[in-house]
């Protein structure tokens, strides 16, 4: 497994279908899943901060998990299935650690809520991710060169 952190939200040209894009801590890979319109605002809001005046569904989940002292460890894209992702939850209680299955989406959208880190297999980014050779340091230019590579890709793609 390796860390992995929320690079940013972008919209597949073809399809106009949102993508989460996660990059790895250490290097430039980038791991692009495609991603329903609900999941992409909820993860898009708390990343730019905004406050609704009533909570939204993965705000009551985060706000669940704490009532039930509870504490959400962290979330990992766990392998690739017939082309989905397949992401795992881990929740800490008093007695001990469990995994509970989950749309890489949600997982992603409660980790932003709880800072919880993101881990993806290595399989998983071995197979999946994209890497740029040189040192990606601006935003806009990962976010151009993705464009790019998203005119001609389909979630087919992904399933070799």
């Amino acid at each position: 497994m390796q860390e992995m952190s929320i690079y940013g939200v972008s919209f597949d040209m073809v399809g106009k279908q949102p993508i989460v894009l996660l990059k790895t801590q250490s290097g430039n890979k980038f791991l692009p899943i495609w991603i329903g319109s609900n999941e992409a605002t909820a993860i898009l809001m708390k990343l730019q901060g905004v406050e609704t005046p009533r909570p939204m569904t993965h705000d009551l989940l985060a706000a669940m998990v704490q009532q039930l002292n509870a504490e959400i460890v962290r979330v990992s894209v766990t392998e690739l299935r017939e082309n989905t992702f397949i992401a795992v939850i881990t929740l800490r209680l008093d007695s001990g650690e469990i995994e509970i299955d989950s749309r890489p989406s949600d997982a992603l959208a409660l980790a932003v809520r709880v800072d919880a880190p993101i881990f993806v297999d290595d399989i998983v980014i071995e197979g999946s991710a994209l890497e740029f050779d040189e040192d990606v340091d601006d935003t806009d230019d990962v976010v151009e060169r993705f464009k790019e590579f998203l005119d001609d890709v389909t979630p087919d793609d992904f399933a070799s």
